[in-house]
């Protein structure tokens, strides 16, 4: 954990968010959630020389963990918050989870998306009944438009990690991989705007108090690593990187202190490094994540921690990938 020396306020943020919302949010998600599989590999555990369980959130409902974020922080709004509808702004997963969660609440969404949007995430948004409002990232910044969107339709704003509801409902991935394999010595976990970090942090502190908790991003978006090891919070904009879950700017104002708290490191991969790991997922596990997905499985596989001999725990983030996509930057590597 990093050792921090930043104002009260942030203590105030870390005692806001426990455990206890986190079974709160089981309970909410109980039934809507698909309890995703924990899957080993003898041949991973020969490479890493320790023993490996992914957690395999890319057969989460919508392809992805952020179902769960999503349905929790919808599910928590007031009969007349739903009826005036909600709005987010997503390059993809959580555009898909919101638009899912608002027609199984019978709520209107509406979702900021940038143009250049992986189509299969664009149009998965659009068939779960999502409203479809793109934007030019070069012009303006999602954030901006989606605030302004909202106030001219008096919509709620559920922003894709740094909400209290969001962030607990993510949790819940961890609280079933603890109460799937029992406790672990690592949990790796995907970082983009830390929701998920956190949340599977917490959890890991209340199941597995020993368990050191490492987020991993793509070395082109490393605002979280440079935030973490600075104790500043940094940004970056719009990384060129092929994991486009993970070009958010930097840490919010949630998830920033809970990412000082909880976890312990910080790595960041490379974008030639997650394509080895994407294509030896697919051709050796035969399991299909997308690149923001295999964040936390490329640190593994590429050996940027010492983890011998240990318990690992490997969150696979989501599985909606534009193939068509990767296969020609492979061919081009």
């Amino acid at each position: 954990m990093a050792t921090s020396s930043q104002p009260s306020s942030f203590e105030a943020v870390v005692a806001s968010i426990a455990y206890d919302d986190i079974e709160a949010a089981a309970i909410t998600l109980e039934e809507q959630v698909n309890t995703t599989p924990v899957m080993t590999s003898r041949s991973v555990n020969k490479r890493t020389g320790c023993q490996v369980f992914f957690k395999c959130e890319n057969f989460q409902r919508t392809g992805s963990f952020k179902f769960r974020g999503a349905f929790n922080a919808l599910a928590n709004l007031s009969p007349e918050q739903r009826q005036r509808g909600v709005l987010t702004y997503s390059s993809g997963n959580h555009a898909q989870a919101v638009a899912l969660a608002g027609t199984l609440l019978k709520t209107p969404t509406t979702i900021v998306m940038p143009q250049d949007a992986p189509a299969v995430k664009l149009a998965a948004t659009r068939g779960y009944g999502a409203e479809v409002i793109l934007y030019d990232r070069a012009e303006t910044t999602r954030e901006t438009l989606a605030r302004e969107i909202a106030a001219e339709r008096g919509a709620t704003v559920i922003p894709p990690y740094d909400h209290r509801h969001v962030i607990a409902g993510q949790g819940t991935t961890a609280k079933e991989l603890f109460e799937t394999v029992g406790e672990l010595d690592w949990l790796l976990v995907c970082c983009g705007g830390g929701g998920l970090l956190s949340g599977c942090a917490i959890a890991a502190h209340a199941l597995s108090p020993t368990c050191q908790v490492v987020g991993v991003e793509p070395e082109q978006g490393d605002d979280a690593t440079r935030s973490f090891h600075t104790n500043t919070l940094q940004t970056v904009h719009n990384p060129n990187t092929i994991a486009d879950g993970a070009r958010t700017p930097s840490l919010g104002t949630l998830t920033f202190p809970l990412v000082l708290h909880y976890v312990h490191d910080m790595v960041t991969v490379s974008d030639t490094a997650l394509l080895r790991t994407l294509f030896y997922l697919w051709e050796r596990l035969k399991l299909v994540i997308e690149p923001t997905g295999a964040l936390a499985a490329t640190a593994l596989l590429e050996g940027k921690l010492d983890l011998s001999g240990s318990r690992v725990g490997v969150i696979l983030s989501g599985g909606n990938v534009d193939l068509q996509r990767l296969l020609y930057l492979r061919e081009q590597a």
